[in-house]
Order: C-alpha cells, then sequence, then structure tokens
C-alpha cells in the first residue's frame, strides 16, 4: 500500500491562506525556510500525515538551475502557468519503488550532503501534483507537533486530486490505481479533497483560496 507523508499547496499570498485554517479550529504546527530553494512554509499535523501551505520568499533562489530543472518552479507560477499548485510526498518504501525508477535527484541544501529527494516532476502533465518522496526509510519519527484539533481531525483516510488534465492514463496514473488512498479525477481546475476519520462526523470544510475542501 502506497502510503502519503504530507500534501503541500502553493500559496499565492505569502501563506496567508492558512490563517482561515487555523480560525475554523486547527492547529498550527511549526514553519520553516528552505534554504537555498526559496520557499518557506506553514504546517499542519495529524495523525498519519501533515499539511504544508508553501510560498516563495525569494524568487531569485527558486529559479536557479536546480529548482527548475525540477519543475518547482513553474509550480509556485501556477497562477499564470495552469499548472497544479500541489504536492504529494508519498513514504519512501518498497511500494513506492516502481513508481520511483528513473525519477529525477534533487539534493537540497538544507539536506545533508548525499541526502537528496526523488522527485516526478510531472513535466508533460502540469495538471498532476509534483509528486516526490523523501530519502528516510525508516518508520515516521514522533514529533512534538500539535495534533488536537478543535475539529477533531485525526487520521486522514482518503485524497482526491482534481486536475484539468484531460488524458488521465498516464503511467503515473496507472500507478496508483487499486490503491485505496489516492485517486484522481478531471474537473475544470486542479483542486484538492482531503477525507478524514472516514467522514464520522459528516460535515464539510472549504478553502477557496487554497482549492481545498476537507470531509470530516
Amino acid at each position: 500500500m502506497i502510503e502519503i507523508d504530507h500534501i503541500f499547496i502553493f500559496s499565492n499570498t505569502n501563506g496567508r491562506e492558512a490563517d482561515d485554517l487555523v480560525s475554523s479550529g486547527l492547529a498550527e504546527g511549526s514553519n520553516r525556510i528552505h534554504k537555498r530553494q526559496g520557499t518557506m512554509n506553514r504546517k499542519f499535523y495529524f495523525e498519519n500525515f501533515f499539511l504544508e501551505i508553501l510560498w516563495v520568499y525569494d524568487q531569485s533562489e527558486i529559479d536557479k538551475v536546480g529548482t527548475k530543472r525540477i519543475g518547482l518552479s513553474q509550480r509556485a507560477n501556477f497562477k499564470n502557468n495552469n499548472s497544479s499548485r500541489f504536492g504529494l510526498c508519498l513514504v519512501n518504501d518498497k511500494p513506492t519503488n516502481t513508481l520511483f525508477k528513473g525519477a529525477q535527484n534533487y539534493q537540497p541544501a538544507y539536506f545533508p550532503s548525499g541526502m537528496s529527494i526523488d522527485v516526478i516532476s510531472n513535466s508533460e502533465y502540469f495538471g498532476l501534483p509534483w509528486t516526490f518522496r523523501l530519502p528516510y526509510q525508516s518508520d515516521k519519527p514522533e514529533t512534538n507537533e500539535p495534533k488536537n484539533h478543535l475539529m477533531k481531525l485525526s487520521q486522514l483516510t482518503k485524497v482526491k486530486f482534481g486536475t484539468n488534465q484531460k488524458n488521465l492514463s498516464s503511467e503515473f496514473t496507472s500507478a496508483f490505481k487499486g490503491e485505496q488512498m489516492v485517486e484522481f479525477y478531471e474537473d475544470v481546475k486542479s483542486s484538492l479533497t482531503l477525507e478524514f476519520d472516514f467522514r464520522k462526523q459528516q460535515k464539510t470544510y472549504r478553502n477557496e483560496f487554497l482549492d481545498l475542501t476537507i470531509h470530516y
């Protein structure tokens, strides 16, 4: 089974879209600057994954050749090039080996030397999420991040990516067939739907500024 480590959403307002997540009842976790990548974030942690709101703080850094090569700067510019603003980080284990065979290799400056990220930029299918896995192959480390939310969200149980990509029968999407956790479907624009706890509360939250819907 393919597992999700985290998902990012590129912001167009320096992360201010996340203010509504906080006011709606999500406890905000830590944040960080990605040195020499030109991005920074705000994060929200749950029992089995975290949600990252990401934005560009230094355009010259994200425009560097190394970052452009993996297509991250194009995704940050989603407003102007109609690409997906979403990034999907998968847990690095055996079920993902086939998917990442032949993936691009990216060495972030904020990682120790020799620790790199496998990247599927989906450069031919910009309506699909920028997808990657971290180098760690062990169990997820425990964190002290806040996970008690007023909305009472705990476990991520389903992720659906809406995409304006007309042809969804790519090699990438085919790798997720039979997976219960991740689904792709055609939509008028890129969108993200997260389901928590099998929707036991029967409630819905929408953040139009992030193209995000949460069912819980």
